[in-house]
């Protein structure tokens, strides 16, 4: 009984995002959207009502049930019941507070990597970054470290920095690779940076199978993409880096903007071209990175939300910016409850946002959206 009502609510719940979904591809609605500069604060609005929902679900359902009122009160220390407490703060809290993070983190990058390159098909986990931080992190991981779950804080927080080494060692091989007569080749972008995943991945599958049997394990999970132990630890180790990335790619939103205009007209305006756009890889590859050591390679996320906001508020970065973060948020957190409810035994959160993103992949190269 209780595993039905988790499903009827893992339900809903995809209901929520195929009628976003829907919203953003039927003319009727975008019509209505791309009206007044008020469909702006309506866009904000409806995805945060979505967002509550999703929290307030993640945080009441699971194999252990709680109502809003058990909630409140634990939070705010009125009587609350230990086993109450030590499932809200040890559990679903965090696990929360690290699929947001996450989800915002992967939406920002994915709209900063799709406005850099200009092509609608790049997403840091189809081109290689989140492959090559992943790899990064696992050498870290195979060297430096007994276990893959470690509880000491300088593992922890190591780990980001190694993804990003990895990252950009990515990104790095496949810019190199993609530059023609000094020009970025657009399909040769893409194309290098498949192969670069598969290449980095199998680094990453042979470190795992070095392990021993226990971490093997641990390591498969992670790498599918997995916060099943998320925890207040790996809170703090990628909050440094969101704090000091984010704003600065906010900042950019202008410079994104003008990128669109093609690289002769942005800097006859006065920007730095290839300045700044290797300052906003470098950015969106921290964050990348930054959430791949705690929550392995979700892939698609980076993907659909970009696409997604750009239907709902235009093609202006300064909107595209946090509100493709919110979806993101949204995305992740969907995934993360449909991950724990929708079959008896939990699967990572990696292979339902592909469930997910794959057919949308293919319905915007079936309707020539890239």
């Amino acid at each position: 009984m209780l595993r039905t009502k988790h499903r009827l609510r893992s339900l809903f719940l995809l209901c929520a995002f195929l009628s976003l979904f829907t919203s953003c591809t039927r003319k009727g609605a975008r019509k209505v959207f791309r009206r007044a500069l008020g469909r702006i604060p309506v866009v904000y609005l409806s995805v945060l009502v979505l967002l509550v929902m999703t929290i307030y679900i993640s945080m009441t359902n699971g194999s252990f049930d709680l109502s809003v009122g058990e909630i409140v009160r634990t939070l705010l220390g009125f009587q609350a019941d230990p086993d109450s407490t030590k499932v809200i703060f040890d559990y679903r809290m965090p696990r929360v507070v690290v699929a947001a993070i996450v989800g915002f983190g992967l939406g920002l990058a994915g709209a900063v990597v799709q406005g850099v390159t200009k092509n609608g098909l790049a997403d840091p986990g189809i081109l290689g970054i989140s492959a090559g931080a992943g790899a990064g992190i696992m050498v870290c991981i195979f060297f430096f470290q007994d276990s893959i779950i470690s509880e000491e804080w300088f593992s922890v927080f190591i780990r980001p920095l190694f993804g990003w080494v990895g990252g950009m060692t990515a990104a790095l091989i496949i810019f190199v690779l993609s530059w023609r007569r000094g020009v970025l080749d657009v399909q040769r972008f893409i194309l290098i940076g498949i192969a670069i995943s598969a290449m980095f991945g199998a680094v990453s599958l042979y470190l795992s199978l070095k392990m021993e049997p226990e971490d093997f394990q641990k390591a498969a999970i992670w790498v599918s993409g997995s916060i099943y132990h998320a925890n207040w630890m790996y809170i703090a180790s990628i909050l440094p880096w969101m704090i000091l990335l984010t704003p600065i790619i906010l900042f950019k939103h202008r410079v994104l903007d003008l990128f669109q205009l093609g690289d002769t007209t942005a800097s006859s305006l006065g920007v730095k071209v290839n300045w700044e756009r290797g300052a906003l890889i470098l950015c969106s590859i921290g964050v990348v990175s930054a959430c791949v050591s705690i929550a392995g390679n979700i892939t698609f996320i980076g993907l659909i939300a970009p696409h997604i906001t750009r239907q709902l508020v235009g093609f202006h970065h300064r909107y595209i910016f946090p509100v493709s973060g919110l979806i993101g948020m949204l995305l992740v957190l969907i995934a993360d409850f449909l991950a724990r409810t929708i079959t008896p035994t939990e699967v990572p959160v990696g292979i339902v946002a592909a469930i997910i993103g794959i057919p949308y992949f293919l319905f915007l190269l079936v309707r020539g959206k890239v």
